[in-house]
Protein backbone atom coordinates (compact mmCIF):
# COMPACT_ATOMS: atom_id res chain seq x y z
CA UNK A 1 0.00 0.00 0.00
CA UNK A 2 1.20 3.29 -0.92
CA UNK A 3 1.47 6.01 1.79
CA UNK A 4 -0.05 9.27 1.38
CA UNK A 5 2.68 12.36 1.86
CA UNK A 6 0.37 14.71 4.45
CA UNK A 7 1.05 18.11 6.35
CA UNK A 8 -1.05 18.36 9.22
CA UNK A 9 -1.48 21.88 10.44
CA UNK A 10 -3.57 22.05 13.74
CA UNK A 11 -5.63 24.89 15.30
CA UNK A 12 -3.00 25.54 17.95
CA UNK A 13 -0.33 26.20 14.86
CA UNK A 14 1.59 23.38 14.90
CA UNK A 15 2.81 21.72 11.73
CA UNK A 16 3.32 17.83 11.84
CA UNK A 17 4.67 16.60 7.97
CA UNK A 18 5.18 12.96 6.95
CA UNK A 19 3.50 9.99 6.08
CA UNK A 20 0.09 8.53 6.61
CA UNK A 21 -1.96 5.30 5.81
CA UNK A 22 -4.55 5.30 7.74
CA UNK A 23 -6.84 8.36 7.08
CA UNK A 24 -10.46 8.47 7.48
CA UNK A 25 -12.66 10.99 8.54
CA UNK A 26 -15.03 8.26 10.07
CA UNK A 27 -12.77 7.54 12.72
CA UNK A 28 -11.46 9.70 15.72
CA UNK A 29 -7.30 9.51 15.37
CA UNK A 30 -5.02 8.90 12.48
CA UNK A 31 -1.29 8.36 12.68
CA UNK A 32 1.14 10.26 10.95
CA UNK A 33 4.98 8.61 10.21
CA UNK A 34 7.38 11.28 10.68
CA UNK A 35 11.22 11.38 10.66
CA UNK A 36 11.11 10.67 14.55
CA UNK A 37 8.51 7.94 14.54
CA UNK A 38 4.80 7.54 14.74
CA UNK A 39 2.75 10.44 16.08
CA UNK A 40 -0.73 9.77 16.75
CA UNK A 41 -3.46 12.60 15.26
CA UNK A 42 -6.86 13.61 16.59
CA UNK A 43 -8.59 15.25 13.64
CA UNK A 44 -10.70 17.67 16.02
CA UNK A 45 -7.28 19.23 16.88
CA UNK A 46 -6.18 19.54 13.33
CA UNK A 47 -7.02 22.43 11.08
CA UNK A 48 -6.59 20.75 8.42
CA UNK A 49 -4.84 17.84 6.69
CA UNK A 50 -2.87 18.48 3.65
CA UNK A 51 -2.66 15.41 1.22
CA UNK A 52 0.27 16.64 -0.77
CA UNK A 53 2.49 15.83 -4.01
CA UNK A 54 6.26 16.44 -1.55
CA UNK A 55 6.35 17.50 2.24
CA UNK A 56 8.85 20.57 1.12
CA UNK A 57 6.61 22.02 -1.07
CA UNK A 58 7.06 25.48 -3.39
CA UNK A 59 7.10 28.03 -0.90
CA UNK A 60 7.62 30.57 -3.72
CA UNK A 61 4.25 29.40 -5.95
CA UNK A 62 1.39 31.60 -5.48
CA UNK A 63 -1.41 29.50 -5.65
CA UNK A 64 -4.40 30.09 -8.72
CA UNK A 65 -7.63 31.33 -7.14
CA UNK A 66 -9.36 30.72 -10.24
CA UNK A 67 -9.96 27.48 -12.36
CA UNK A 68 -7.88 26.47 -15.23
CA UNK A 69 -10.17 26.36 -18.44
CA UNK A 70 -10.55 22.75 -19.53
CA UNK A 71 -9.07 21.23 -16.22
CA UNK A 72 -11.54 17.77 -15.87
CA UNK A 73 -11.30 18.22 -12.31
CA UNK A 74 -13.96 20.86 -12.98
CA UNK A 75 -16.51 18.96 -14.44
CA UNK A 76 -20.09 19.03 -12.31
CA UNK A 77 -17.90 21.02 -9.28
CA UNK A 78 -18.28 23.59 -6.51
CA UNK A 79 -15.89 26.28 -6.56
CA UNK A 80 -15.21 26.83 -2.68
CA UNK A 81 -13.75 30.03 -0.60
CA UNK A 82 -13.06 28.53 3.05
CA UNK A 83 -11.67 30.77 5.77
CA UNK A 84 -10.34 29.57 8.56
CA UNK A 85 -10.79 30.95 12.40
CA UNK A 86 -6.97 31.47 12.04
CA UNK A 87 -7.45 34.50 8.90
CA UNK A 88 -6.23 31.95 6.52
CA UNK A 89 -8.21 31.54 3.10
CA UNK A 90 -8.09 28.75 0.39
CA UNK A 91 -9.55 28.18 -2.69
CA UNK A 92 -10.93 24.87 -3.86
CA UNK A 93 -13.37 23.09 -5.47
CA UNK A 94 -15.79 19.90 -4.04
CA UNK A 95 -18.63 17.72 -5.50
CA UNK A 96 -20.93 19.02 -2.68
CA UNK A 97 -22.09 22.13 -1.54
CA UNK A 98 -22.68 22.70 1.30
CA UNK A 99 -20.12 20.03 3.06
CA UNK A 100 -21.69 17.17 5.04
CA UNK A 101 -20.24 15.89 8.45
CA UNK A 102 -17.81 17.77 10.46
CA UNK A 103 -14.90 16.96 7.99
CA UNK A 104 -15.05 17.59 4.55
CA UNK A 105 -12.70 16.78 1.63
CA UNK A 106 -11.82 19.59 -1.11
CA UNK A 107 -9.24 19.33 -3.86
CA UNK A 108 -7.16 22.38 -5.03
CA UNK A 109 -8.39 25.14 -7.69
CA UNK A 110 -4.82 25.25 -8.98
CA UNK A 111 -4.01 22.37 -10.56
CA UNK A 112 -0.36 23.27 -10.08
CA UNK A 113 -0.34 23.36 -6.38
CA UNK A 114 1.40 21.40 -3.90
CA UNK A 115 -1.59 20.19 -2.15
CA UNK A 116 -3.55 17.13 -4.09
CA UNK A 117 -6.33 17.36 -2.21
CA UNK A 118 -7.26 18.91 1.66
CA UNK A 119 -9.54 17.84 4.73
CA UNK A 120 -11.22 20.65 5.89
CA UNK A 121 -12.10 20.82 9.94
CA UNK A 122 -15.17 22.88 9.79
CA UNK A 123 -14.80 23.66 13.41
CA UNK A 124 -11.39 25.26 12.51
CA UNK A 125 -13.42 27.60 9.71
CA UNK A 126 -15.36 30.85 9.86
CA UNK A 127 -17.20 30.03 6.90
CA UNK A 128 -17.35 27.45 4.07
CA UNK A 129 -18.93 29.65 0.85
CA UNK A 130 -20.24 28.72 -2.46
CA UNK A 131 -18.15 31.09 -4.59
CA UNK A 132 -19.49 30.42 -8.02
CA UNK A 133 -22.34 27.76 -7.77
CA UNK A 134 -21.59 25.12 -10.42
CA UNK A 135 -18.41 25.23 -12.20
CA UNK A 136 -19.40 24.72 -15.89
CA UNK A 137 -18.42 22.35 -17.79
CA UNK A 138 -16.26 22.68 -21.30
CA UNK A 139 -18.22 19.47 -22.52
CA UNK A 140 -21.98 20.51 -23.14
CA UNK A 141 -23.03 16.72 -23.56
CA UNK A 142 -23.01 16.92 -19.84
Amino acid sequence: MLANHVVARFRDGRVIKGTSLNVDPARPTFHVRTEHGPVEVKLNDLKALFFVKTAAGDPAHNEATEPTAGDPRLHGAFKLVVRFDDGEQIVGMANRYPPIGKFSFMLPIDPKSNNVRILVNRAATRSIADASQTIPSSNSGG
